[in-house]
């Protein structure tokens, strides 16, 4: 007599089929690098000059979006949307662990121009970075309708992507319905800038996961507090301590809001190993010569990242952990650090 699978089971199972990564099948496997104008994938972009942000410049592209992908890297079934510059030594590394990556043209250019935070508006940055990432109309400082946006920009490259690169199978990360990506599927990335701006969108739009290199900022507003569509156990954060956003108390703060500690507490990833006992918060101490500027770098992908002996990437057990650990699994809750303050508009206390 053959016993049938109970009915939750079965469920599981075809759930885990479901969520499963559909296998590349290319004829050639390869590293992909893959580029296209954001206009010519969608004609209702436009330039928005007043925040710096064009399509063109001295008869060069301004809008050219990168996508990465390695075929023979067995699939994750994630997609890693970066919101800074294009980096590839980054996407090199994440298409080692079997992500796909995009880096998408959207106003970005906004913070060099409205860097501001006034006095009586401790939303300001977070409302013009939800706007840019998303479309919304959400501050009075900018003006970003959806198809300029981050969100929507994303989505129409990988749905271009999807038609012209069938090697790369780019059409797991759209929703069912086609009419935006799945974004469960997706992991939302940056650096500086852009780790914050991955914050604000996050606490909007809900995400696999959230890696913030040196960030976030945005230290006079209290975004970082409200309620979020992504988890909080889905959030990591790596940052060295001589920079200056450390230093001031700007990450650490924007860490505590986002309720991070619940999941450990700070690890000095220097003198403990991955999985750094599942904490959300990392840090090291590694010797760059007193120089913030080097340390505000330091933690990022680069080229010129430390080696070993050996050629492999001090930080390599970092870089993996941020990207593929598990989320469900986190450190025990630690209460917030009474060194750490949290009202950065207020004058330190003299010691």
């Amino acid at each position: 007599m053959r016993l049938l699978p109970s009915l939750p089971l079965l469920l599981a199972v075809v759930a885990f089929a479901a969520d499963a990564a559909p296998k590349f099948a290319d004829p050639k496997p390869q590293a992909y690098h893959l580029t296209a104008r954001a206009s010519e994938i969608d004609p209702r972009c436009k330039s928005h000059p007043e925040v710096g942000f064009v399509l063109e410049k001295d008869g060069k592209p301004q809008d050219v979006q990168h996508a990465d992908v390695d075929t023979r890297v067995a699939p994750r079934g994630q997609l890693v949307i970066w919101l800074m510059g294009y980096s590839q030594p980054l996407a090199d590394k994440v298409n080692g662990y079997g992500l796909h990556h995009i880096q998408v043209a959207y106003a970005r250019e906004w913070f060099g121009k409205l860097n501001t935070e006034p006095a009586d508006d401790p939303q300001h940055l977070g409302n013009i970075r939800l706007e840019a990432t998303t479309g919304v109309d959400a501050s009075k400082a900018i003006d970003i309708p959806a198809p300029d946006s981050m969100k929507e920009r994303a989505f129409q490259f990988v749905k271009h992507l999807a038609k012209t690169h069938p090697q790369g199978r780019w059409e797991q990360f759209l929703a069912k319905d086609g009419q935006s990506l799945d974004w469960e599927k997706v992991i939302v990335s940056g650096a500086s800038h852009g780790a914050t701006s991955s914050a604000r969108f996050a606490i909007a739009q809900k995400v696999a996961r959230v890696v913030m290199f040196c960030g976030p900022r945005d230290q006079l507003d209290t975004w970082q507090g409200l309620p979020s569509a992504t988890p909080a156990n889905r959030f990591f954060g790596y940052s060295h301590v001589l920079d200056g956003g450390w230093a001031g108390d700007h990450y650490p703060r924007s860490w505590l809001l986002l309720g991070l500690n619940k999941f450990g507490p700070i690890v000095n990833t220097d003198e403990v190993k991955a999985p750094f006992g599942h904490s959300r918060r990392l840090i090291t101490k590694f010797d760059v010569k007193g120089d913030a500027n080097k340390a505000h770098g330091f933690v990022q992908v680069n080229k010129n990242a430390p080696k070993d002996a050996k050629g492999n990437a001090l930080q390599e057990d970092v870089w993996r952990y941020l990207f593929t650990s598990p989320v469900d699994e986190v450190g025990a809750a630690v209460p917030a650090e009474p060194e750490t303050r949290m009202n950065l508009r207020a004058a330190p206390k003299k010691k």
